[in-house]
Formats: structure tokens, C-alpha cells, sequence
């Protein structure tokens, strides 16, 4: 019987990429709980520090309050405890996915025989392990040499390369950047899916679509598919509920830093543990991993020609403004506000999903610190943006692929109307631009009428 196992197992790593060692969440389920006082909120935060649950929603136990929903994943050996516990309590609480392991096998088939080996045939309805995409951005450099340029951003803990692309027609003029990441949690798969579809359509749209070709002799898209390499391997190989980076604390006792709880602006003050066994472990210092220190240092040498700059995640269908660390918002926020709204009404149009959208401590309703979107924003960049793709909890991390289409449609949708705003503001040949032309001809000829008048 033992043979048997082991050869299926071993078959199952030939056609599906998988592993024998992978991390198993059978019979886990994901429930949703609805605290109704501030005594259940801080009975939930107990049982969830006691038992390390992962929580899917919020993401930090200090975020469970009163009156909203909770998204928790309970392993098996604790499932039954907690409903016994919720009911003594008197939680409201329902299932949101039966059996962990059962979506993650429906939902994350890959079968090897079916690998990309070129641009016409890679699939930008399926996700893709991290060989494939590395392949993929060697191609796409190679087709688009005039318009692509595959630049080394940095290394990980791993020792594996982050590359980034830069997108735009050549200029011995200084650029503007629109700036995208995407894949900095590891498990957030539909993430990195949307970066490549996303170049994608640059690449396949600018010549039929006018906007987009003034936008790129002007702009330059700087695009890192993957930023937190290590760990979506790692989600591929053995645990694809992982989350964090895969560097080692307290002598390999534990794994990982949230990339996103590690930028320096307000480090590791609220919303974030310096506990390495949690899910949002701040880091031994800010910036202290080596994938925060290099895209800090790629912003910071680009920042003032940065204009937007994009961080994708999921999920909870939300488009997030700073701040995460407090109450107050940026100077830019209704500046901010307005074009995020802009771009959630033509969300909206695409595929009638409308998003959230506000300041991330206001929509998200709770704190976190050291987020790169609000440090984009105190060092100065204007329009600093978090997306939270599909979806609201339904599949939670497991996103099905027949809903990458969609998803990726309507976010292209959205950052497209933010593009345009670059183009109507930012632009040489920008609305602005035109205005102040009219405006100085019709000085210029109430000028020349008051001279040959006089």
C-alpha cells in the first residue's frame, strides 16, 4: 500500500508540479464570524493568538471588532472546538469553504505537459509557476525589444532574481513612471496573474489605441511581475497558503517577513507582529529584507518622475488610499479620491463588480504599518494606490481560474482610466497643455489689438 502512495505521489509531482512534502488543510474550513460586542471581538483575538489561526480577513488580530465579518481559516483538529466555542458564545458564524484542500485541488490543477513554450501559446487564463513566467519574460523581452527593456531589480533571500520591465518608446527626454507590483504576498495568486496580463494589453494595445500610444512616448510603465519570488515558489512546491518571504528567524525555528509590514513608515507600531511565527511578522528592523531594500531603493531613485504608483493584491474588492496607520488621510486624498472613484465607476462598466474605495484604515476598519503604499506616499509620490482584487471571500486565496479573465479585465479597466488621466494632465500634449496654448493666443491677440489701437 505504502508503494502505491509513493508512486502516485510521484506522479502527481510529474503532471502537476506538485510535491510529496506539500503542507496538506484537509477537512480545514474557512468560517465566517460576525462578532456582535466588543466581548466577542476580544474572544475571537484570544482564541485566534492561542491558536495561530490564519486569518483571511482581517488579517491581524487586533482587527476583529464588533459588527464585522471575520474570514478565518481553522484547521481540522481545532474545527469542531471552535464552532463548540462560537455557539456557547453565542457568535453568529457560517462556513465559507467546507474543505480547504478540496478547493485548492479543484481550483490550482496545473498539469506540465501543458507548459508554455511560447508567447502564442501561454495562457493568460491559468496561473503559472515561476519557471514559466521567468521563460515568459525572457520572450517578451526578446519580441518587443524596441518597446520592452528587462531590468534586474534585486535578489532574494533565496538567492533567486527579481526582474522588473520597463515599458515605453525611447526619449532623450526625461520620463514620467507609472509604477505596478504585483505578488509581494505569496499566496495571492491572481496578483501576479494580473501583472502579466496587464503587459499583455500594453503590449498588444498600443498600437490601436491612441491614448495609449501618446501615453508611452511620454511615460514609461515599470512593472515587477513577481516581487516576492521565494514565497510564491514555495505556495507552488509546499504550501500554498504561505504568505510572507521564506528567510529564517530564531535559528530556522521560523520562516518569513510580510514584505508589505516591512517598509519603513511607521515600522512595526500597530497592525503588525514581531512575533516570526505570524502571518505578519514587521521584520528584525524596517527594511530589513532584501526584496523591501531593493524595490525601496528602485522608487527611491525614480521618485520624482513617479506619477502613479500600483500595488496589487487580493482580496476583498477594494481600492485603498493612505493611510493604513492612522486616521488622518494624505494631503492629495480628495485629489486622490477623485481619481480612484473615476476609475471604479469604468470597473464598474466592465463586468458591473464595483470596489471600495477610500482611505485604508477607514474602508479596511483597522490598522497596519509599514505598507509600501503609505510609504510611496510620505516620500512624496502623489497617487499611491493598494488594489485588493476578487474576490469577497467566497474563494478567498484560491480564486478560480475562469475568474482571471474577468478579474484582470476590470483592473486593466481601472488602472487604464488612471493612464488616461496621466495623459490628460501630466502630458506635453495634455488638455492642460492645449488650454494654455488657447489661452496665451488669446492674450497675445488682445495684446496686439491694444497696440495697433493705441
Amino acid at each position: 500500500m505504502k508503494l502505491v502512495l509513493w508512486i502516485l505521489c510521484l506522479l502527481g509531482t510529474f503532471l502537476y508540479g506538485g510535491s510529496c512534502l506539500k503542507v496538506q488543510y484537509n477537512r480545514d474550513q474557512v468560517l465566517r464570524i460576525i462578532p456582535q460586542t466588543a466581548k466577542h471581538a476580544e474572544h475571537l483575538q484570544e482564541l485566534t493568538n492561542r491558536w495561530l489561526l490564519d486569518l483571511w480577513q482581517p488579517n491581524i488580530p487586533e482587527g476583529i471588532n464588533a459588527g464585522r465579518e471575520v474570514h478565518v481559516r481553522i484547521p481540522s483538529s481545532h474545527v469542531n472546538e471552535m464552532k463548540d466555542t462560537l455557539l456557547q458564545y453565542d457568535i453568529p458564524y457560517s462556513v465559507l469553504i467546507d474543505d480547504v484542500q478540496q478547493m485548492i485541488d479543484m481550483n490550482n490543477v496545473y498539469n506540465k505537459k501543458m507548459k508554455a513554450v511560447s508567447l502564442e501559446t501561454y495562457d493568460y487564463t491559468q496561473y503559472h509557476p515561476m519557471d514559466e513566467i521567468y521563460d515568459w519574460m525572457d520572450q517578451i523581452k526578446e519580441k518587443h525589444q524596441d518597446l520592452v527593456t528587462k531590468l534586474y531589480l534585486g535578489s532574494t533571500y533565496e538567492r533567486r532574481s527579481i526582474y522588473y520591465f520597463r515599458i515605453g518608446w525611447p526619449s532623450e527626454k526625461k520620463k514620467k513612471v507609472i509604477f505596478i507590483d504585483c505578488g509581494i504576498h505569496a499566496r495571492e495568486w491572481v496578483s501576479v496573474a494580473f501583472c502579466q496580463w496587464f503587459v499583455k494589453e500594453l503590449l498588444s494595445t498600443h498600437q490601436t489605441d491612441a491614448i495609449l500610444a501618446k501615453v508611452l512616448k511620454e511615460v514609461d510603465f515599470y512593472i515587477v511581475p513577481v516581487f516576492n519570488i521565494d514565497g510564491y515558489i514555495y505556495t507552488w512546491t509546499t504550501e500554498r497558503l504561505w504568505r510572507k518571504n521564506r528567510a529564517p528567524f530564531n535559528n530556522g525555528t521560523c520562516y518569513g517577513v510580510d514584505l508589505n509590514r516591512n517598509f519603513d513608515v511607521q515600522w512595526c507600531t500597530i497592525g503588525a507582529s514581531r512575533n516570526c511565527s505570524t502571518n505578519t511578522f514587521c521584520g528584525p528592523s524596517p527594511a530589513s529584507e532584501l526584496e523591501t531594500k531593493a524595490l525601496a531603493g528602485l522608487i527611491e531613485s525614480i521618485k520624482p518622475s513617479i506619477v502613479f504608483y500600483l500595488t496589487m493584491h487580493s482580496y476583498g474588492k477594494m481600492i485603498l488610499l493612505p493611510y493604513g496607520y492612522k486616521d488622518d488621510v494624505s494631503k492629495d486624498h480628495e485629489l486622490m479620491m477623485k481619481v480612484a472613484t473615476k476609475a471604479n465607476e469604468k470597473m464598474k462598466e466592465k463586468h458591473n463588480n464595483e470596489y471600495a474605495v477610500g482611505a485604508s484604515a477607514s474602508v479596511i476598519g483597522y490598522y497596519d504599518s509599514g505598507s509600501s503604499g503609505d510609504w510611496a506616499t510620505d516620500i512624496g509620490i502623489t497617487f499611491s494606490y493598494t488594489f485588493e482584487l476578487r474576490d469577497n471571500g467566497t474563494y478567498g486565496f484560491q480564486l478560480p481560474p475562469d475568474q482571471i479573465k474577468p478579474t484582470c479585465e476590470e483592473t486593466t479597466t481601472a488602472v487604464m482610466s488612471m493612464v488616461e488621466y496621466v495623459h490628460d494632465n501630466y502630458l506635453e500634449n495634455s488638455a492642460m497643455a492645449v488650454t494654455a496654448v488657447w489661452i496665451n493666443m488669446f492674450i497675445s491677440v488682445i495684446c496686439l489689438h491694444y497696440t495697433v489701437n493705441h
